[in-house]
């Protein structure tokens, strides 16, 4: 049966990670246990992170936060949000999709790189992070980064274990960068057009000098399951506007008469706005309660409808598309469909597709991320003997 240890200190879970590595166990680093769904070995005993919380350090005028990795990331975000600031990399909660309960941490959201609709434009959660602390698979406290963003000659340790999920090293601290809060924003939508059609309008948009901080396209299929359903008829192309009032006032009526020619051109408010680009990022035409599979698939920007079009002639999927068409939202109908839809993301140019819900067995038998290539995958395993020789963390984990 498996342990569950929670160290309530950097220093107690140095002890127990060298400990693990001399008697030959294994850990499954866990954090709020809200993209759980992927069980770890029977062999494997859980290292909870939610006795390592708290902020460290926080200069709402250097716009740095340091924090322990336990940390809920809803305290963070209250906490900047009283400061006028923000996470600009909008790191996305996908407990209703996946039907999972817990509290996402800041610890998770690094170790998965989970980033929202502003990824496009401000990058991902990995382009935020400053410097780490974190204990190697020999029970070593490491320290890599700062506080400042500077030039990195070699190898940089704080991407490397950005996204990494708990592969690696147990993350302790993270240090970041955050950004001001806009004072208002609104979104600027195109009704009735199709897939292909959306994507050159969401070109014509970010080609633009008007700052689209999020460009989606929401097919008719899921359109009337975003903001309560307020959304005009027909699909919806849907472009956001942050900043100061009279600015995204200005840009917006310019983005307007250059959409114009695509179709009808409709305005969102702020309000609207702000739960628009949340069930965005949360993909909540997806949080049907159900075990259908769900994909989140990375392509080109001008892929992504390329994508849909090939499956849809094969099998039932549903599916709407951010990031300007590059990040495809799929559920399956019916079957998961590994082989078929990696088939086709190799067809359209390459990319990865994860598979973040489906039945138990499913998952089990699925590989849920995109298999490396060879060359890849040994590169990827001299890093992973690097840091955990022992092989203490269980790699690649669906979890937070």
């Amino acid at each position: 049966m498996s342990l569950r240890h929670e160290p309530l200190s950097e220093a107690a879970a140095a002890r127990l990670v060298q400990a693990a590595s001399l008697g030959g166990a294994r850990l499954a680093i866990r954090g709020g246990g809200t993209r759980s769904l992927v069980q770890p070995p029977e062999e494997a005993d859980i290292l909870s992170t939610r006795g390592l919380a708290g902020i460290v350090d926080y200069t709402p005028a250097e716009m740095t936060m340091t924090v322990r990795v336990g940390t809920p990331l809803s305290e963070i975000v209250e906490t900047l949000a009283e400061n006028r600031q923000m996470l600009s990399f909008e790191p996305l909660d996908l407990r209703a999709a996946l039907g999972t309960s817990g509290a996402p941490t800041i610890g998770g959201v690094f170790a998965t790189n989970a980033s929202g609709p502003r990824r496009f434009v401000a990058g991902a959660a990995r382009d935020s992070l400053l410097g780490v602390r974190f204990v190697n698979g020999r029970g070593e406290i490491v320290k890599a980064g700062g506080r400042v963003m500077k030039n990195v000659t070699g190898l940089d340790l704080v991407k490397l274990l950005t996204g990494s999920q708990g592969s690696l090293a147990l993350l302790t601290e993270v240090t970041f960068r955050v950004l001001p809060l806009p004072e208002t924003a609104l979104t600027v939508v195109v009704s009735g057009l199709d897939d292909g059609l959306a994507v050159a309008a969401m070109a014509t948009a970010v080609s633009l000098s008007v700052e689209v901080s999020g460009a989606a396209h929401l097919p008719e299929s899921v359109r009337g399951r975003f903001a309560g359903g307020v959304l005009p008829e027909g699909a919806a192309t849907v472009f956001r506007l942050e900043g100061l009032a009279a600015s995204v006032t200005a840009r917006a009526e310019k983005l307007e008469a250059a959409l114009a020619r695509f179709g009808a051109v409709y305005r969102a408010d702020a309000e609207t706005t702000l739960t628009l680009w949340r069930e965005i990022r949360d993909a909540a035409p997806y949080a049907d309660g159900t075990a259908r599979p769900l994909w989140r698939v990375s392509v080109g920007p001008t892929a992504g409808h390329q994508l849909v079009a090939a499956l849809r002639l094969e099998t039932g999927v549903d599916a709407f598309y951010d990031w300007q068409g590059g990040l495809v939202w799929l559920r399956m109908e019916a079957d998961a469909e590994a082989e078929l839809l990696r088939r086709y993301v190799r067809a359209v140019g390459g990319g990865h597709a994860t598979l973040l819900r489906a039945r138990p067995e499913v998952l089990c038998a699925v590989p849920v991320f995109e298999p490396q290539p060879e060359a890849l995958a040994a590169l990827e395993g001299r890093v992973k003997a690097a840091f955990d020789p022992s092989g203490v963390f269980v790699s690649r984990m669906v979890a937070e």
